[in-house]
């Protein structure tokens, strides 16, 4: 099975399936010298670990991590760094071999592989991304090293949106907005009761960015970034900026303008989403990502199974009634691991670069 790999430079492996014994990661090509320990990556894990929300799945698991290879004395030594899951949680009798859950990738991975692992939906389930944060967090810490952040949160859930974004505030849903809060749980309370499941919207923001991040043509930093977003399970769309309200703009109202404020160039407006030519132009790099309803829910669905037949289908097991809280964690991971490689990439564009690295 291939396409567990990401990036060119700054690269991401994942293995393992939902009820298999672990999950994990191996990172290479992190540089020597980044303070890095278990206990940063942790922090991110308990951020989309299950269990811990009344909105989220009743699995239980510590997720606590273990790195192998990579580290020494608190800092990365350039080798691969290997990081370990552990799943302990495991219930595979709650899955059936035959059924195919609409809205999953069973069907699919019996047309491909013509053999699957049915336990939780394997290396579909979102499970994996346990493995995609450990590695992000990796890729925070070396960001970091250059004052670079990165900061995610749930814009919407369903129909209801944030209006004014509070980071201060923290709640279940990672909701920045107190009555937004209170109207979405409600809402989630709703669904829960009727068997139902909810989609809604995640905002990121990559500040402190420098400029020309992002290679021309066909790895833009928006290709590249929509490349690791919408690998995420679940994830429907991503919009830049403005988004799709560009469509219903003009050349005027959405070109941001230019001007020089004390000796440097700045835009009056950020409606591109910091980015002109697939290249990050300083400003804050800004997008929405898309994610849909949680299609494991308890009402009664219609389906069919390997042998071709129509089938009345009841989901056993224990699912998120939305997976927006707990994918913030993982926008974020992807977003981190995306800009990391393309830093990589980017430093052997001008000669004045190779300069400052072997001549300095």
């Amino acid at each position: 099975m291939s396409g567990s790999i990401l990036g060119q430079r700054f690269c991401l492996s994942t293995w393992g399936e939902s009820h298999g014994s672990a999950v994990g990661a191996v990172i290479d090509g992190c540089p020597a010298g980044v303070n890095l320990s278990e206990d940063d990556i942790q922090k991110a894990l308990d951020q989309r670990k299950p269990g811990v929300s009344p909105y989220a799945t009743k699995r239980k698991e510590p997720d606590k991590i273990e790195i192998l290879s990579g580290t020494f004395e608190g800092r990365t030594t350039g080798a691969p760094i290997s990081m370990m899951i552990q799943n302990f949680d495991r219930h595979s009798k709650d899955y059936d071999r035959d059924s195919y859950r609409p809205g999953h990738a069973d069907y699919t991975y019996d047309l491909k592989y013509g053999f699957r692992d049915y336990r939780g939906g394997g290396r579909a389930s979102a499970r994996e991304t346990a493995a995609r944060v450990a590695g992000g967090a990796v890729a925070q810490k070396f960001l970091s090293e250059l004052g670079i952040k990165i900061k995610a949160y749930t814009y919407s859930i369903g129909d209801i949106a944030i209006s004014q974004p509070d980071l201060s505030i923290q709640n279940y849903l990672n909701m920045p907005d107190a009555n937004a809060y209170k109207q979405a749980a409600k809402k989630v309370e709703d669904a829960i009761q009727a068997g139902n499941s909810l989609g809604g919207e995640i905002f990121c923001e990559i500040s402190n960015l420098p400029t020309g991040i992002g290679e021309p043509v066909f790895d833009k930093l928006e290709a590249m970034l929509s490349h690791g977003i919408l690998s995420i399970g679940g994830v429907k769309g991503i919009a830049f900026g403005k988004g799709f309200e560009s469509a219903k703009m003009t050349g005027t109202t959405h070109n941001d303008s230019l001007f020089v404020e004390n000796g440097v160039i700045t835009k009056k407006t950020n409606h591109a989403g910091g980015m002109y030519g697939g290249i990050s132009d300083g400003s804050p790099c800004t997008f929405k990502v898309i994610v849909k309803p949680t299609p494991s829910i308890s009402l009664t669905q219609q389906s069919v199974n390997r042998q071709k037949e129509n089938i009345s289908l009841n989901i056993k097991g224990r699912h998120d009634p939305l997976i927006v809280p707990r994918a913030v964690a993982v926008v974020k991971a992807m977003a981190s691991l995306v800009v990391a490689d393309l830093i990589l990439v980017g430093l052997s564009s001008n000669i004045d670069n190779i300069r400052k690295i072997l001549l300095m």
